[in-house]
């Protein structure tokens, strides 16, 4: 093996334990933590002991096919993970201290984070979470870090872990920033996987998940439903998680069609899930759920309470309301309604991680009304796909389609749009069927970021095509992603040793 310099390194890392699952990252990843010792910044050089073992972990980021923002009111979601992959390499260390150091921007940039675990706790006990937010805001340079020590508080408050060593982790992360496909989720996945594995913590890739989900919302601060770390944990490679998120109920994979492919185009609008667009929007059918529980008849202990799948009341999740039912009963829902009035007649919504500002104007009908018709949307996508899986029927990828670009249009009607998104959307539609492109839709959290693309297989041309006309209409060059890997649990592992 050679260093980044072109000579040849006199020692490697190399796999004892768990195995590569043939993903080309692999290999680059262990070329990386082996170029360590010669790197020129002293910081990666003493990061790890030589002697010791390294745990190494890896999370995909995903594209979000069906679904996206109404998985916090209830609904099923369709997700891909993706060939983007999060690494994290952890190495036990004796004192009780935690070192970060995370490549990014292709491994071009490096920054570096470090903290005594003692600051996590106060008198014996681990600190609130409002304590941890406060401590991981003092500095814009370390607020990153919160999505990694924040593994360790949540495992300390939720699973009572007490940490008597320290680690050091080294973070290197192709799946791209800001781009909607959940970057966020697969550091906490890939860091959470890392400490599990190498603290010997019993810890199911579901509630692994849902421990991740903890990090976003109470540590970092961002109100993210679960999708996200679901799909990097549970997910399977070229299949489609079906997520219940009621609150996180895996109802296993759909395969694509042999003849079917998914691609995501970047639109150079940076998305952030903690953006005040898609907090608002949440708050708005949080809002709409509140109202329409009360118009029902609920008590206030029903309006906070769930149901069963199979059960044919609504209670508790926004998602269970059939759209017939919304439209005779409660389509009149506000358009828009200002946060004081709110909180004057309703007191407050069912949301944990969300609040109603009084003196803010939050639109209402749509958002709830987004949550009721996306259920229904991705319903009859999976039952489409499931059909032609299960009895080979003919299948009409243009009905796939369609339902992608009204998910599109309600994104949209929320005000979840974006130019760069839009421009993409309707790039596909003007390339349509004849070239092989059935169907597009923003994802995840929406105000920019990836659009999902629905094609026949072989329509990667097309793609690029699009690709490159987005380019000339708005000078930036979107990312395309393209293919699939394996969730955290499905990779499993790997002990690294130095030869």
């Amino acid at each position: 093996m050679t260093s980044m310099h072109g000579e040849r390194l006199q020692t490697a890392y190399e796999i004892i334990r768990g195995g590569a699952r043939q993903l080309a990252d692999v290999p680059a990843f262990l070329e990386t933590v082996s170029n360590l010792e010669v790197h020129p910044a002293l910081e990666m050089r003493a990061l790890f002991d030589p002697q010791l073992e390294l745990t190494v972990a890896r999370a995909p980021g995903r594209l979000d096919v069906m679904g996206g923002i109404a998985d916090y009111s209830g609904s099923l979601v369709l997700e891909l993970p993706i060939a983007e992959a999060t690494f994290v390499a952890l190495q036990k260390d004796d004192m009780r201290q935690l070192r970060v150091v995370s490549l990014i921007d292709n491994e071009t940039r490096i920054v570096s984070f470090e903290m005594p675990l003692a600051d996590l706790e106060r008198d014996g006990e681990p600190i609130e979470y409002d304590e941890a937010r406060r401590y991981f805001n003092r500095e814009a340079t370390s607020h990153w870090a919160a999505y990694v020590a924040g593994v360790f508080l949540v495992l300390m408050r939720e699973l009572g872990v007490r940490f008597n060593d320290g680690a050091r982790l080294l973070i290197s992360s192709r799946v791209p920033e800001g781009k909607g496909v959940s970057s966020s989720a697969a550091l906490e996945v890939g860091t959470m996987s890392a400490v599990a594995a190498a603290f010997d913590l019993e810890v199911g890739p579901r509630e692994l998940a849902l421990l991740c989900q903890r990090v976003e919302n109470l540590v970092v601060g961002a109100p993210c439903g679960v999708m996200d770390q679901m799909t990097s944990a549970c997910g399977e490679e070229n299949q489609l998680l079906a997520l219940l998120c009621q609150p996180a109920e895996l109802l296993g994979t759909i395969l694509l069609p042999p003849d079917l492919a998914v691609w995501g185009l970047d639109s150079g609008v940076r998305h952030s899930v903690g953006g005040s667009d898609y907090g608002s929007v949440r708050v708005g059918a949080f809002m709409g759920y509140r109202i329409i529980a009360e118009l029902s008849g609920l008590t206030a202990q029903q309006i906070g309470a769930t149901v069963s799948i199979s059960d044919a009341r609504w209670g508790g999740y926004l998602a269970n309301l059939a759209p017939s039912e919304f439209e005779e009963r409660f389509a009149e829902l506000p358009e828009r309604l200002l946060g004081e009035e709110f909180l004057e007649r309703y007191g407050g919504t069912t949301d944990t991680v969300t609040s109603v500002e009084p003196g803010r104007t939050y639109a209402v009908r749509a958002p709830a009304a987004h949550a009721v018709y996306e259920n229904s949307r991705v319903n009859k996508f999976a039952e489409l796909l499931r059909n032609h899986c299960e009895w080979q029927g003919n299948l009409e990828p243009e009905s796939l389609g369609e339902l992608m670009y009204q998910s599109h249009a309600s994104y949209s009607a929320c005000g979840l749009g974006s130019k760069g998104t839009d421009e993409l959307v309707e790039l596909v539609r003007a390339a349509g069927v004849k070239r092989g492109l059935y169907g597009a839709k923003i994802t995840g959290g929406g105000s920019g970021g990836t659009v999902a693309v629905l094609g026949r297989r072989d329509a990667g041309t097309a793609v690029d095509e699009v690709a490159r006309s987005f380019a000339e209409r708005t000078g930036h060059q979107p990312y395309i992603f393209s293919g699939s890997s394996p969730g955290s649990a499905a990779f499993g592992h790997l002990i690294l040793r130095r030869t």
